[in-house]
C-alpha cells in the first residue's frame, strides 16, 4: 500500500472511530510505529487530524481541498475497481435507464459497462466528459451528456443548463461518487455546482447506488448533496471499519463490501 493511500485510509478510520492508537495502527498497516507516526504528522499539517499523545483525534473542519483527475484515479486504485465490479450487480435490466455522475469510481464502471452484452440496450445520462467520451468511443448509440460549464479539475458539466435538463429526466438506477459519507452529513462534496448535479440524480432516479471506497468514510466535505435516507445501497471495499458498516445497516442501507 502506497504512504498516500494508507493515510487516506488513517484519515478515515480516524474520522469514524474518533480517535486511533499508533500502536494499533502500525498493527493493522504492518508499517512500524514510527512510520505511522509520520504519517499523522503528515495529517496534522494538512488539517485532517489532531495529534494527540499515542495517537490522533479527528478534526472537526468541514474539508474543501479538490484533487486533480488524475490524482483522484490513482487514490484507492485497486478499491475503486473491486467496487465498480461489485456495481455490475446493480445494472438495470435490458431497456432501462441509468445516471452515471463524475466520480472515478463510476468512472471505472463506466469502463465496465461497454463490455456487458447488454450494453447498447440501455439509456445513460452523465454528466462526465471522459466517460460519455469512453462509451461514445465503444459505439453505444443511448449516451446523453449533460450540456453546460466544464469544471477543469474534474471534466463535470455542472450549472443550470445541466439541471434543467435533469429536471426533465428519470432513470432506474443512480450510480454516483462522493468525497465523503458520514452518518449526520450524508454524502458531501466540495464544490456546489458538482453538488447540485448529484443531488438532481439521486431525486430523480428509482435506485441509488453508491460507489465509495473506504478512504472516504468518515469525512466531511463542505456541501452535502444526499442524506443516508435518499440512498439505498452503498458499496465499498473491506478497509471499511466495521462500526460503520452496522450503523449504515442499521439506518437500512445495504452494503456490499467489494473484494
Amino acid at each position: 500500500m502506497y504512504a498516500e493511500e494508507r493515510r487516506r485510509q488513517i484519515a478515515s478510520l480516524t474520522a469514524v472511530e474518533g480517535r486511533v492508537n499508533v500502536t494499533e495502527l502500525a498493527d493493522r498497516f504492518d508499517v512500524t510505529a514510527e512510520t505511522i507516526r509520520r504519517d499523522l504528522a503528515v495529517l496534522d499539517r494538512e488539517g485532517i487530524v489532531h495529534r494527540v499523545h499515542g495517537g490522533a483525534v479527528a478534526s472537526q473542519t468541514f474539508q474543501t481541498t479538490e484533487f486533480s483527475l488524475d490524482t483522484r484515479f490513482r487514490s484507492a486504485s485497486v478499491a475503486k475497481s473491486d467496487i465498480a465490479k461489485a456495481a455490475l450487480a446493480y445494472l438495470p435490466e435490458p431497456r432501462g435507464s441509468m445516471f452515471l455522475d463524475a466520480g472515478t469510481s463510476v468512472t471505472a464502471l463506466a469502463n465496465l459497462i461497454v463490455e456487458q452484452p447488454r450494453a447498447r440496450d440501455w439509456s445513460i445520462v452523465t454528466n462526465s466528459l471522459v466517460t460519455a467520451l469512453n462509451l461514445a468511443n465503444s459505439g453505444l448509440a443511448e449516451v446523453q451528456l449533460l450540456g453546460g460549464s466544464v469544471r477543469a479539475i474534474t471534466q463535470a458539466v455542472v450549472g443550470d443548463t445541466a439541471l434543467r435538463s435533469l429536471a426533465l429526466l428519470r432513470a432506474d438506477v443512480a450510480f454516483i461518487g462522493t468525497n465523503a459519507l458520514t452518518l449526520d452529513h450524508g454524502l458531501s462534496t466540495a464544490d456546489p455546482q458538482e453538488a447540485a448535479i448529484k443531488s438532481a440524480m439521486v431525486t430523480n432516479a428509482r435506485k441509488v447506488v453508491v460507489l465509495c471506497d473506504s478512504t472516504k468514510l468518515g469525512n466531511d466535505y463542505l456541501v452535502s448533496f444526499a442524506g443516508i435516507t435518499d440512498i439505498d445501497v452503498v458499496i465499498t471495499d473491506d478497509g471499511a471499519p466495521e462500526s460503520f458498516v452496522e450503523s449504515l445497516r442499521e439506518r437500512e442501507v445495504d452494503v456490499v463490501i467489494a473484494d
